[in-house]
């Protein structure tokens, strides 16, 4: 959820470096052990194998699903914490064929955050529901991470997990980091380039997860409140916000507004680029 992780350092000192590359490692490493649904051990699987009993979470966990629920509000359900279920119809794999619509339909009776019962920190999740913080996981991890280089070390730092990045002051060579744009056309490449000095961008898009269904290109980011992707959704959509989290979060929800993608971000007064 949380890797491949890089830090850019601007300083000097090997051994600062090196202490702030072991800690950005460690700290994704963390944050995946604890929330990966693929892990018996981590907070998930407790919170989805409690067959309906009430939980109280930690408060870490609790302010991640404070977040989530707010998430489900602002996009009116198309972003749902427990709509990673559909998961077992999606694969988005060109090598094998793409979800029936009964097989949607089945797996749609166990999504609707409306159905669970959330007063911070007290969590019941209905018998056969599933929750998923997968969706906010690395960007949170990112953040993670550049409060702490922040409050231990006065050096400029990028964090960047697999694209999704925030910096922590600007280099001072050049007063901005430069970071590319993806191409959607040429995978590897830049399509521009943006120059940041602080806070974080994220990108979201289907680049590389994807399925053809009747000749039409399908992206990933699915919507929970349809089991479908979302349609007309842009190639790609990039954030800038003063957290990851925050960029990670808006581009989702652009994608989920497809057509309409652009209007929500203006709507919002997000800062973006969106390719189609």
């Amino acid at each position: 959820m949380a890797s491949p992780c890089e830090v850019l350092c601007e300083t000097e000192e090997a051994a600062v470096a090196n202490h702030i590359s072991e800690h950005a490692a460690a700290e994704a490493l963390r944050i995946e052990q604890k929330y990966s649904r693929y892990r018996d051990d981590s907070v998930i699987s407790q919170i989805n194998t409690a067959h309906g009993r009430p939980l109280s979470l930690d408060e870490e966990t609790a302010r991640l699903v404070d977040y989530g629920a707010t998430l489900w509000r602002l996009s009116e359900g198309r972003f749902d914490l427990t709509s990673g279920v559909l998961r077992y119809a999606w694969r988005f794999d060109a090598s094998q064929p793409p979800p029936t619509r009964a097989a949607v339909t089945e797996l749609m009776k166990r999504v609707g955050w409306q159905h669970v019962d959330w007063k911070h920190p007290r969590l019941t999740m209905p018998d056969g529901m599933e929750i998923d913080l997968g969706g906010i996981g690395k960007e949170y991890a990112v953040d993670r991470v550049a409060e702490w280089i922040s409050g231990q070390h006065a050096v400029p730092c990028l964090v960047n997990f697999g694209g999704d990045l925030r910096c922590v002051g600007p280099p001072p060579a050049s007063g901005t980091w430069q970071v590319g744009i993806e191409s959607t056309t040429q995978p590897g490449q830049a399509a521009g380039c943006i120059a940041v000095a602080t806070g974080a961008l994220a990108t979201s898009g289907d680049t590389y997860r994807f399925i053809e269904i009747d000749g039409k290109r399908c992206g990933h980011v699915i919507d929970a409140r349809t089991g479908w992707p979302a349609p007309h959704a842009p190639r790609s959509v990039t954030v800038a916000a003063p957290t990851c989290t925050q960029a990670g979060s808006y581009s989702t929800l652009a994608m989920l507004h497809g057509a309409d993608a652009e209007a929500f971000l203006d709507a919002e007064g997000i800062r973006y680029w969106c390719l189609r």
